[in-house]
């Protein structure tokens, strides 16, 4: 009776720990997931962003005023 009770417990310990380690997986894939998908998105607006500043020529203009505002200090 004693050994059927022990084996019960021990299933039911088993079982638990499964079912537990098994959410841990599936929450550890969704935040891996949820992860590439906000990369996803900041990479599309980051290529927006560089695609709409080569094409205005906004690039080129902010590098020459730097460029100039560090040789005016230089100078």
């Amino acid at each position: 009776m004693i050994f059927r009770q022990l084996i019960a417990i021990e299933v039911a310990v088993l079982s638990f720990l499964a079912e537990t380690k098994l959410r841990l997986e599936d929450d550890r894939g969704q935040a891996t997931a949820e992860y590439a998908l906000v990369l996803l998105g900041a990479a599309t607006v980051a290529m927006i962003l560089i695609a709409w500043a080569t094409s205005t020529g906004k690039i080129s203009s902010l590098l020459n005023r730097i460029v100039d505002s560090i040789a005016d200090r230089v100078s």
